[in-house]
């Protein structure tokens, strides 16, 4: 119990460490901009977008990639929701201001990253239909989560946490269901 109260502590102590620097760090615009747009998208937008565009052209398996799409983004939302909860560790935000980001956090709480557990959760499940859009799709979760980091939202182990959780949501099922065909 005392060595995990220690590693708590180190890596609490290390997330705040890296919290103080990018909080005082102005980045140049190009990457604020960029930054800014990749939460937005993570907002949703990006994702119910991909799914228009999967339902238009994404050929025989349009609606199995959908359908694995949306459960693993879905058990993502109700996983994070839980954790949150559970957790309740106070955002970056909360704790320090921001020397140059004014977005207003969705909740209170920070572990762990829901934008970037639904990015991960997406990419990995629609990868599994569409292996050409696999680094495009990571492009996009990375950029989400690297987001939640640079903008005062999340510490990195939220985000961490955030991608291994998305990215462990592919549905077994629809993979299985894929490779058999």
């Amino acid at each position: 119990d005392n060595m995990a109260t220690s590693v708590l502590h180190w890596i609490t102590d290390g997330d705040h460490r890296l919290m103080r620097r990018l909080n005082r760090w102005t980045p140049p615009k190009w990457m604020r901009l960029w930054m800014v747009a990749a939460t937005r998208g993570g907002d949703g937008w990006l994702w119910y977008t991909t799914g228009l565009l999967i339902a238009l052209a994404g050929g025989p398996m349009r609606f199995h990639a959908i359908l694995a799409a949306f459960t693993a983004v879905a058990v993502g939302i109700a996983l994070f929701i839980t954790l949150k909860k559970a957790c309740g560790r106070k955002r970056p935000c909360a704790l320090e201001p921001h020397c140059w980001a004014t977005l207003l956090p969705p909740d209170q709480f920070s572990f762990p990253s829901g934008h970037t557990i639904t990015a991960f959760a997406m990419a990995s499940s629609v990868s599994v239909f569409y292996p050409m859009l696999l680094a495009a799709l990571l492009f996009c979760a990375v950029s989400i989560a690297l987001s939640r980091i640079l903008l005062g939202m999340h510490f990195l182990t939220d985000v961490l946490a955030g991608a291994v959780i998305g990215s462990g949501l592919r549905s077994e099922e629809h993979t299985s269901e894929l490779q058999s065909r």
